[in-house]
């Protein structure tokens, strides 16, 4: 998936694929990349114009979502 650089100083990259409603999220501290699953369009928003992804993330995404660990090759 595409990710795109983001200004915050919890996260690195985000990517999101609306077809198949996945929201990849690429972390600072540890660099590990992991897929929320089953997040609409309309949430993918809301965090992309928040005030700070990082504290969206934990409190409206973090155990709200099904989550996998992405191993990149």
């Amino acid at each position: 998936m595409r990710r795109r650089k983001v200004q915050s100083t919890a996260l690195q990259s985000i990517g999101y694929d609306p077809d198949k409603h996945i929201l990849e999220l690429e972390f600072r501290d540890n660099g590990g990349v992991w897929q929320y699953f089953n997040v609409k369009p309309a949430a993918y928003k809301k965090f992309v114009n928040s005030e700070s992804l990082g504290n969206f993330f934990v409190t409206r995404i973090k155990g709200k979502y099904p989550e996998e660990k992405v191993e990149y090759y």
